[in-house]
């Protein structure tokens, strides 16, 4: 896997350079000491994973995120525990703290390996464009529904999961975001942020918000926030 470590400490940055080098299936592609240097390396290296730091100068690890809305898989690694609340609302795979302890370390990379192996399993199998005229098979435990896709408003990640939303239901699926995004047609289900996918057809309202991105509201009350690249991206998409 692809790894950019994204830190504005060389010396935090070569340590953990370091302890990964034991790891032959994590291949450290670049460094970045900031968001604006990370945005480049991203789009030029596309890695697998980041590992992030929160607080740099300029902008911190949040504001990174929102501006690469769907890959890569994100670890935080900070000396901070009070942002972990955030990171899990922003659908980080892990949280590491400094300084960074070999036997954590060692979770971390077997959870992004677990999550790569599952990934791929997902891509290799037979797949074809939906649309919202599909109808699905959803299984959550003992329960199962066969959904209209244009009833679906809302995917929701958490963690390996899916949270589908539909009517009053909102059952999980095993399966990632990135891999239902990629069966779905996005003139109608919109890549709203690393953590949500909208159905278009469900947006009532549409207002602007900070820094240039934009707060939907769908038709359930449900308020989804865009941010500036992702409401750069809406905009490109349905404008005449």
């Amino acid at each position: 896997m692809k790894a950019l470590i994204i830190d504005d400490e060389r010396l935090a940055r070569q340590e953990l350079k370091s302890m990964l080098s034991v790891y032959p299936e994590i291949n450290i592609v670049g460094e970045a000491a900031n968001a604006e240097q990370a945005i480049e390396c991203i789009e030029r290296l596309n890695p697998d994973v980041i590992f992030l730091d929160i607080q740099m100068p300029g902008k911190n690890g949040f504001e990174l995120l929102e501006e690469i809305s769907g890959v890569p898989e994100v670890v935080f690694v900070t000396a901070f525990d009070e942002y972990a609340i955030r990171a899990f609302e922003v659908n980080a795979l892990d949280y590491l703290l400094k300084p960074v302890q070999p036997a954590r370390l060692a979770e971390t990379v077997k959870k992004i390996l677990n999550k790569d192996n599952m990934d791929k399993l997902e891509i290799s199998a037979p797949t074809y464009l939906l649309s919202d005229k599909d109808q699905v098979f959803v299984k959550d435990g003992d329960k199962c529904w066969f959904v209209k896709l244009s009833d679906v408003r809302l995917l929701e990640s958490e963690g390996n999961y899916v949270r589908v939303h539909f009517d009053k239901n909102h059952p999980l699926i095993l399966r990632s975001l990135n891999s239902l995004e990629a069966r779905l047609d996005e003139r109608t289900f919109f890549r709203a942020s690393r953590k949500y996918i909208i159905n278009l057809k469900w947006v009532e309202g549409v207002e602007n918000w900070f820094s240039g991105g934009l707060m939907v509201t769908l038709k359930d009350g449900e308020k989804i926030e865009l941010s500036r690249r992702q409401a750069s991206r809406l905009r490109e998409l349905m404008s005449l």
